[in-house]
């Protein structure tokens, strides 16, 4: 295991202290599960950072930072389900986007990092999440345009797979 996989798998250690913090329901319970949740974040920047910067991109990598960056989502949107402040059939989306997506993955000979708009869902989501946690008025709007790029993603991604998507000559 090289150091920016070992980094990946610590940022599944931030996830008890967040779903924690959220079934406290205080304000230090908030604190708790923002801070363990942006640290782990944080996390997300820096395997990807390391492994590019010294060659140590894998395919292992590859697909274990997606998975751990969706349950480093997930777990709090549950918690906040849980608590009422966001509506199920929002998170239902997600969820939903990101199944398919990590089925549509596996059944893939070569595994392709993510694009433009991956990169902007997982920000806005890690921002809505936030702002929710803290109960800030603009947690919900943020989280519906989280949702809206999560979507917009996840067509982008399987329209770049499709078979019958040919790229035109000067496009990459």
């Amino acid at each position: 295991m090289n150091l920016p996989t070992a980094v990946t798998l610590l940022r599944l250690a931030g996830i008890p202290f967040i779903l924690l913090g959220l079934s406290l329901q205080s304000p230090w319970g908030e604190r708790l599960a923002l801070w363990a949740f942006l640290l782990a974040a944080a996390t997300d920047w820096l395997d990807g950072h390391l492994a590019r910067r010294y060659g140590l991109v894998t395919d292992v990598g590859k697909v274990l930072d997606p998975l751990v960056d969706k349950l480093l989502v997930l777990a709090p949107l549950l918690g906040l389900l849980e608590l009422g402040r966001i509506p199920a059939w929002g998170v239902f989306l997600l969820v939903g986007r990101e199944l398919a997506i990590a089925g549509w993955r596996v059944n893939q000979s070569q595994i392709r990092g993510a694009n433009l708009w991956g990169k902007a869902k997982t920000v806005t989501q890690i921002l809505a999440i936030a702002l929710l946690i803290l109960g800030w008025p603009g947690g919900i709007p943020c989280f519906w345009v989280a949702v809206v790029l999560t979507l917009i993603s996840g067509l982008t991604y399987l329209h770049a797979d499709h078979p019958n998507h040919a790229k035109s000559p000067g496009r990459s």
